[in-house]
């Protein structure tokens, strides 16, 4: 993700040690729960972020043949992610069970795994000790929620798999929509957090109604209670956020007096770029093109569908994963 992107609330601590950072935290059995052969469960102990879904998903032998000997003679894909300390809903984090690590990254790594028919090994690690199991050889693929940029492709390889979008949330009887004009924010109040990438385009939809004799106010709190608060009191019309923190926080308040929708999405990389969230390789490891083409399985053969709806992420689907799409420009990585 680009720097001033709030990297979905990932806490970052103080760089630790590797052999501290990358700990393992998962098994193969889909998220902590008992699953048929040829079957991965996604989205289990969520905590209600999720709908809790079996997905049937078997080895595909010629997708298999495509991974290095060194990867096929471990019997296991090592997965990296960067949840450390805290966790991230819905992306990755402990779940309700208090032990397993559940979350749409990890459920992802899982049904990868399950088409190459090797053991996922999850290994989770602060964001920057992630990158450093990558570089390291340890880490075989990183599903963390990150961003393709031109800057990192200097050092990986990318395999597209969702959308990296934020989002505008508003009250359930709000019937204003967003859909990519910022002439619709005129009159509106909003809030954001301070120092993202969500505030820079804000701020920059903010100068534009100006010039034109239009307001936009811009609301900041400390933390996402008092955001909620202000939002369901009426004293902001949405919240400018992370869209998965949005579908997150729409599930959690469905059916209670305080819920929420999405009025709609708007692209990370801005206007001129669809930002992508990628598989994230070590560059000419030789693993890209067979998790591209696992992804693709996925895509067409519907569990890349179902996992999306799990963790009420379809609007972030795309039509086929690409090996090193267009990334973030240089000059905003």
């Amino acid at each position: 993700m680009p720097r001033l992107r709030s990297r979905l609330l990932l806490s970052v601590a103080a760089v630790t040690s590797l052999s501290l950072g990358l700990t393992a935290c998962g098994s193969d059995s889909g998220s902590g729960t008992t699953a048929a052969k040829g079957t991965v469960v996604v989205g289990a102990v969520s905590n209600g972020a999720a709908k809790e879904t079996s997905v049937k998903v078997s080895e595909v032998a010629s997708l298999r043949a495509e991974l290095p000997k060194s990867v096929l003679d471990s019997g296991e894909l090592t997965i990296g992610l960067g949840f450390l300390p805290t966790g991230s809903t819905p992306l990755g984090y402990i779940g309700s069970d208090q032990k397993t690590l559940t979350g749409s990254e990890p459920d992802l790594g899982r049904l990868i795994a399950a088409v190459f028919g090797l053991k996922p090994a999850l290994e989770n690690a602060t964001w920057d000790n992630l990158f450093v199991g990558i570089d390291s050889g340890k880490t075989d693929v990183g599903f963390s929620n990150i961003t393709d940029t031109e800057q990192r492709k200097e050092k990986y390889d990318f395999a597209g798999y969702r959308k990296d979008n934020l989002g505008f949330e508003v009250l359930k009887d709000n019937s204003w929509n967003f859909t990519g004009d910022y002439e619709q924010l005129a009159g509106k109040t909003v809030a954001v957090g301070s120092g993202t990438n969500q505030e820079k385009i804000l701020l920059t939809w903010q100068s534009k109604l100006k010039a034109e004799g239009k307001t936009l106010t811009i609301k900041y709190y400390q933390e996402s209670n008092s955001t909620y608060l202000a939002l369901s009191s009426g004293k902001i019309d949405a919240y400018f956020a992370p869209n998965p923190s949005v579908a997150y926080h729409v599930a959690k308040t469905a059916g209670t007096p305080q819920a929420t929708r999405s009025a709609g999405t708007y692209s990370g990389a801005g206007a001129s770029l669809q930002g992508l969230i990628c598989a994230t390789t070590k560059k000419d490891s030789g693993l890209v093109k067979p998790l591209a083409d696992a992804i693709n399985y996925l895509i067409k053969n519907g569990q890349y569908a179902q996992w999306l709806a799990a963790w009420n992420l379809s609007n972030e689907a795309l039509p086929t994963s690409q090996i090193n799409p267009p990334g973030l420009p240089l000059t905003n990585s």
